[in-house]
């Protein structure tokens, strides 16, 4: 999962450059007098795994009903108990019962629920919330005692279940599918199938006990063995569906208008599937691989993009295949869908947002994550509750690597060399409870780091022997932190075993200083990276005026020159103000490793006026009535204002009155030049901090592009015209 995490706040240089890290962060159904048709033979997959069958295999049968948003479903489950343990009982995780209440649902959709909930007002509370109701349990035709209680399914048998014994059990169940956001839930036109039927838990020998988790309310919990599985699901015939797995479809000859649509997936984690009448599908095979992307046709040009994020996945999958292990499965897919912020994996699928215009499709490390998920997850599994870093971890670590074997210096090994992590106080190996809130900073950054660590200390030769090696011991397994420790002791030696198991455990790890850069490197690394920032951000809108605050930094990123010029005749108070917003703005400036000259003097600016100051970008601070600059391009400021709207004259003469515009530079029209002003002799005390704070705000990327401003007397935003920034609620700056 890449869950994105950003909170933008420019005030603060920190908290500036904590932000961009984070950017950069059976039976058939029977019910109500319809029945299932009976599904098409199924044909075996030809994948590169064991002969033997998984330790729990899976035949499921359901009916979707899309008016009313239920799945009607019954499974036959055969498990087969490979502890030295003799059970009574079998468990299964019913994670559907999350949605029981908002209380249970996971926070991490909480924020898109409650746009979903504005947009739509005629639905109510309970439209957000469904689960599963099971309706009986039996084996060999005779019902199980059963329990359902915190998002655990415990069925009784009848007969115990010795070592090496196989029990099959026939479960029927419903399940609602509640609106919004959620691994299952509906919105619009599309349907997101996660933990949609009772999944068989983990039992733990060491312990004797089965995992009853119930699903984590902040981060994931997904614990599962790798199975076997022959998934008929009865749709409306308009419907796409993707799964795992091979899939075939045959028309129900019992109901006209809906199909089966069957999908045969063997050793696999876990099975999800996705649904809308309204899927595109773009289909590429490539020597025994196909990659199928299902999207939305909704603007022009996508088509194209899909094809290169097809491109990008035959690529990325081939790379993990050389460096970890090979990808054994004959399909991978990828699902877009109305999710905003939180890419999420599943066993051969992932779950993407909503393709935007100008992406990047080559260097989307989200995109690159989520594949990798593919090995530490799908393939290699492990408990995410109680040991994430191994799911997370390796997979942030691998997007890196990608990003570094491919040139891309942004993204690669740099991005971790310059993370500071020593305020977060927790141990890789933590629990996500442990973790308390800080997962990404703990599993992903710091848990990088400790793999980054060990790459430098090993060298990549062996490193990939490790990686191969631990890749090839845990295939279809669950892996565990001990199980990683001990291959890496088995072939790195002693050393490095202790040294990760250190990194792990001392929860005030960070990165070796041999490791990380110079001072000068991390310099000129966030500058590269506001540069692309920046880039990326203003390429979001199409068409976007010259005219925007933010385009300033931007083009003193590229290299054009900036000056800031400050009132000159000022009062000592405002003298003392400006000096005060003009700290701010050197602070942010100097993040990004932009040059910049300040003049505050009437004699340097009249000599440079017409040469340096014509060719400039120019931010300008203080009254007009006070700023020698702005009196001397006054009259070709209030024309050039008038193209954005903006009344010069009206504006300049609101008495407590502040606020910003932006024109084109009166003497050059390839520069700029934005007036941050206040009207009267000064600010009022309270008004400085908002000030500089809608400054910052207003020269940002992760914000709306602003073209003018005016705030009040108390420093709030009055009137303005600004563009929407596509990407603004990924920073939590709607």
């Amino acid at each position: 999962m890449y869950r994105k995490t950003f909170k933008f706040k420019t005030v603060s240089q920190k908290t500036l450059v904590y932000s961009l890290a984070f950017t950069l962060a059976a039976c058939p159904v029977v019910g109500a007098g319809q029945v299932l048709a009976a599904p098409a033979a199924a044909s075996a997959e030809s994948i590169e795994m064991s002969q033997a069958h998984a330790q729990v295999q899976y035949r499921i049968d359901a009916r979707l009903d899309a008016k009313n948003m239920r799945i009607q479903g019954s499974e036959t489950v055969t498990y087969r108990n490979g502890s030295n343990d003799t059970l009574r009982e079998i468990v299964f995780h019913t994670f559907a019962d999350a949605n029981r209440s908002k209380a249970t649902q996971t926070s991490m959709f909480e924020q898109n629920n409650e746009e979903i909930q504005k947009e739509n007002p005629q639905k109510k509370p309970e439209d957000f919330l469904g689960g599963i109701d099971i309706r009986s349990a039996a084996a060999n035709g005779q019902p199980l005692v059963f329990s359902n209680i915190n998002q655990a399914l415990t069925v009784e048998l009848k007969q115990e279940l010795k070592p090496g014994e196989a029990v099959t059990v026939e479960i029927n169940f419903e399940v609602k599918i509640p609106y919004g956001m959620q691994r299952l839930s509906y919105y619009k036109d599309i349907i997101n199938g996660a933990h949609w039927f009772p999944v068989m838990s983990v039992y733990d020998e060491n312990k004797h006990e089965w995992n009853k988790k119930p699903y984590s309310k902040t981060f994931e919990t997904d614990y599962y063995d790798s199975a076997d599985f022959e998934v008929h699901i009865n749709v409306p015939e308009a419907y796409q569906v993707l799964m795992p797995g091979t899939i075939t479809t045959q028309a129900d000859p019992r109901e006209p208008g809906r199909k089966v649509v069957t999908a045969v997936a063997d050793n696999t984690r876990e099975h999800v599937f996705f649904a809308s009448p309204n899927y595109k599908v773009e289909r590429v095979t490539r020597d025994g691989l196909t990659i199928e992307y299902y999207y939305f046709d909704n603007m022009p040009g996508k088509k194209k993009i899909v094809d290169e994020y097809i491109d990008a996945a035959f690529k990325t999958i081939q790379f993990f295949s050389e460096k970890y292990g090979k990808y054994p499965y004959p399909e991978f897919r990828i699902a877009e869908s109305y999710v905003e912020g939180v890419a999420v994996e599943f066993a051969r699928v992932i779950q993407m947002g909503q393709i935007r215009p100008n992406r990047d499709p080559a260097h989307d490390t989200t995109f690159v994550h989520e594949i990798a998920h593919q090995w530490f997850h799908a393939l290699i599994g492990n408990d995410s509750e109680t040991e994430s870093f191994l799911d997370e971890g390796f997979a942030d670590f691998s997007k890196v690597y990608f990003a570094e074997k491919q040139g891309d210096d942004l993204n690669g090994f740099k991005s971790i060399q310059m993370d500071d992590l020593s305020s977060i106080d927790k141990p890789i190996a933590a629990t996500n409870t442990e973790a308390g809130g800080l997962e990404s900073p703990t599993f992903y950054n710091k848990g990088r780091q400790a793999i980054y660590q060990l790459y430098r200390m090993v060298g990549e030769d062996k490193f990939d022997a490790f990686m191969q090696e631990y890749f090839k011991r845990y295939q279809y397994k669950n892996a565990t932190i001990q199980g990683l420790l001990q291959t890496i002791q088995d072939t790195l030696g002693n050393e490095a075993r202790k040294e990760m198991d250190k990194a792990l455990h001392d929860p005030q790890f960070a990165l070796k200083p041999e490791y990380r850069l110079s001072e000068a490197e991390e310099a000129s690394y966030w500058h590269e990276q506001f540069k692309n920032s920046y880039h990326s951000s203003l390429a979001q809108v199409a068409n976007l005026p010259a005219e925007t605050m933010s385009r300033i930094m931007d083009k003193a990123l590229q290299g054009e020159p900036l000056t800031i010029v400050l009132s000159d005749q000022a009062g000592s108070l405002a003298k003392k103000q400006q000096q005060t917003i003009l700290t701010q703005l050197k602070g942010t400036l100097g993040i990004m490793g932009i040059p910049y000259e300040v003049i505050s003097d009437r004699q340097t600016l009249k000599k440079k006026l017409e040469k340096e100051l014509g060719t400039s970008n120019i931010i300008a601070i203080g009254s007009a009535n006070t700023n020698g600059l702005i009196q001397a391009l006054k009259p070709g400021i209030i024309p050039k204002s008038k193209a954005i709207g903006f009344d010069w004259k009206s504006n300049m003469n609101q008495k407590s009155a502040s606020g910003a515009y932006v024109v084109k530079h009166p003497y050059n029209q390839n520069r700029l030049l934005v007036h941050f002003f206040w009207n009267g002799d000064a600010l009022s005390d309270n008004a400085v901090e908002p000030f500089a704070e809608q400054m910052l705000q207003s020269l940002g990327f992760s914000g709306s592009f602003y073209q003018y401003y005016v705030l009040n007397k108390t420093g709030h935003v009055a009137t303005d015209k600004k563009i929407a920034n596509p990407l603004a609620k990924f920073f939590g700056e709607e």
